[in-house]
């Protein structure tokens, strides 16, 4: 993909929002659901590679099946954009987005809330990456160096494979993406997919995210003597579970608010191996305007 094809704010929030006129019908469809059939589907951004999401997530629908006692199932999502369209057309209620998918699907359903975040993600932080092919190293300062490599984010909507990365950049070079890199720059898709064409030379340096890096390490995916940190952005706040209104009037009121304590009072080791957190913690909205905010700021020309 051509870096010039990318509108990466706008663009992104358009994408991932255009394109169902029958979206209100779905969602005003689920208000209708008598609450002894009811049914909480739940999706996830698909941040990583990976053929098996249902039974990835399978912990988690148990959990939540058990705790509240409704019937809860799993909905796979093929990218990021079509996670955001899911929750707004009312055929998934409830998604684990990332910080910028969760902006743009509350910013599209009226009285969605961002209910609960890992631990982790009050503190995220990307790490840049290179092919040790280049010796670069890890440094406190910005890898100014990377701008004559051939470079690599995971997707275009990721908050930690490329929002934010692309704000750092911005922030630490006073150029854009499109400005900064002498050459056209590429998207993986996913956090491993990056770490893999970085480690196997296919691009010299790339961004991801810091738990798919450390992940991969402690598992062996990633070789560190092939593929190593060369810098850690500033922390900010990023994944987080998304409620959509709709789910008072499927399971009664106050409902969301029970959803909420049933996460934040999970220490089922397998859901939080799932959701790869050491802790759930209760959120808002107003904890991801700093990413609302970014999103409007990280943009690219044509």
């Amino acid at each position: 993909m051509k870096a010039k094809q990318i509108l990466m704010s706008a663009a992104l929030g358009g994408m991932a929002l255009s394109g169902l006129t029958s979206c209100g019908k779905k969602a005003e469809e689920s208000t209708t659901t008598d609450s002894s059939n009811a049914v909480l589907r739940f999706s996830a951004i698909p941040d990583q590679d990976t053929s098996a999401q249902a039974e990835l997530y399978k912990p988690v629908a148990d959990y939540l099946s058990k705790t509240l006692n409704i019937k809860v199932e799993f909905v796979a999502s093929p990218n990021y954009p079509a996670s955001v369209e899911k929750f707004k057309g009312g055929d998934v209620q409830l998604a684990w987005f990332g910080g910028v998918t969760g902006v743009q699907a509350r910013d599209a359903v009226k009285g969605a809330e961002a209910i609960i975040a890992g631990a982790e993600d009050l503190k995220f932080k990307s790490y840049f990456i290179a092919n040790t092919s280049t010796s670069l190293t890890k440094s406190e300062s910005f890898p100014e160096a990377i701008k004559d490599l051939k470079f690599t984010y995971g997707s275009s909507g990721s908050t930690s494979g490329c929002i934010m990365p692309s704000f750092y950049i911005m922030e630490n070079s006073g150029k854009t993406p499109q400005e900064f890199f002498s050459q056209d720059f590429g998207f993986s898709g996913a956090h491993d997919k990056t770490a893999e064409l970085v480690q196997n030379g296919t691009y010299q340096a790339g961004v991801l995210s810091y738990t798919v890096y450390e992940k991969g390490v402690k598992n062996g995916t990633i070789d560190p003597t092939k593929s190593t940190v060369i810098w850690e952005t500033p922390e900010y706040a990023d994944y987080n579970f998304t409620a959509h209104p709709v789910l008072n009037e499927q399971f009664g009121e106050d409902f969301i608010t029970k959803l909420q304590d049933a996460l934040a009072n999970c220490e089922d080791e397998a859901v939080l191996k799932a959701l790869s957190r050491s802790k759930l913690v209760k959120v808002d909205n107003s904890t991801f305007e700093g990413i609302a905010e970014v999103m409007k700021k990280v943009t690219f020309d044509k």
